[in-house]
């Protein structure tokens, strides 16, 4: 079964950068699809960004497009989330996940909290 430990939140101000780590285990990660997820207090979970097994295609959610950038070390098992020019509305709390064909896992991780003050 997969495991998926999220790192690397905090408290920044608007206009700051966070990375966020998303370490991976139980699958043969270079096989999988990686995507990152957030939830904000009281919203449903949205979609953020996702990176194909290769690394060769990402694609964003449009919220976050320009700003953010989804990467991966497949030698460190490791899904990696690069925020820059944070705004209020990008406080949430961040998960990893992995797409079983063209479906997202039902397993998550505790999450990262972020929060952007203004």
């Amino acid at each position: 079964q997969v495991q998926l430990v999220e790192s690397g939140g905090g408290l920044v101000q608007s206009g700051g950068s966070l990375r966020l780590s998303c370490v991976v285990s139980g699958i043969v990660f270079r096989n999988y699809n990686m995507g990152w997820f957030r939830q904000a207090p009281g919203k449903e979970r949205q979609f953020v960004a996702r990176i194909l097994s290769s690394g060769a295609y990402t694609n964003y959610a449009d919220s976050v497009k320009g700003r953010f950038t989804i990467s991966m070390d497949s030698a460190k098992k490791t899904v990696y989330l690069q925020m820059n020019s944070l705004k209020p509305d990008d406080t949430a709390v961040y998960y990893c996940n992995v797409q079983y064909g063209n479906n997202w896992s039902n397993s998550w991780g505790q999450g990262t909290s972020v929060t952007v003050s203004s």
